[in-house]
């Protein structure tokens, strides 16, 4: 089937069997490896991407449902070669370890403070409770989120004016 939707704000379309996983159309079809699988049963988060605003399973998503959509990968994040707030408080609180679930942390923070730039430690812990590392505590990812808190914020307020 043909599917049409747009990825890091490009049109794509793609050939996809109605079994291929989005994560899978990602990667395989459009070479957009930063969505990483882990568990391929969307417990992990690892594969965590934004689909029309909201915070999503990609390995649990057809690509066929994803017709039409808005997608942000975590590779859609980045302002061409510099790091966004979120990527720098990551960097500067030292929010990643190995690298394999980081892609999800950060769509998934994105997504959140995107929605909620005034949420608490308890709110950024909850909302990441969904998403797996093996290589930290968590502390400094909920640090990082919620030095990052200020970007969102500033963001927020430049589109209500």
């Amino acid at each position: 089937m043909k599917v049409q939707f747009s990825v890091n704000g490009k049109s794509v379309e793609v050939e996809a069997e109605a079994r291929l996983t989005l994560a899978d159309c990602l990667r395989h079809k459009l070479g957009l490896t930063g969505t990483h699988v882990g568990c391929e049963h969307g417990v992990c988060g690892a594969c965590t991407i934004i689909v029309d605003g909201a915070a999503v399973r990609s390995c649990l998503m057809l690509a066929v449902q994803a017709d039409g959509a808005d997608i942000t990968t975590v590779e859609g994040l980045s302002h061409e070669d510099r790091l966004t707030p979120l990527q720098t408080a990551f960097r500067r609180n030292h929010g990643l370890q190995c690298g394999y679930c980081t892609p999800g942390m950060l769509t998934t923070s994105h997504a959140l403070l995107t929605n909620e730039p005034d949420c608490d430690a308890d709110r950024v812990r909850e909302v990441l409770s969904g998403n797996i590392c093996r290589c930290t505590g968590y502390v400094s990812i909920v640090e990082a989120v919620l030095e990052a808190r200020a970007a969102y914020r500033t963001d927020a307020e430049e589109d209500r004016a």
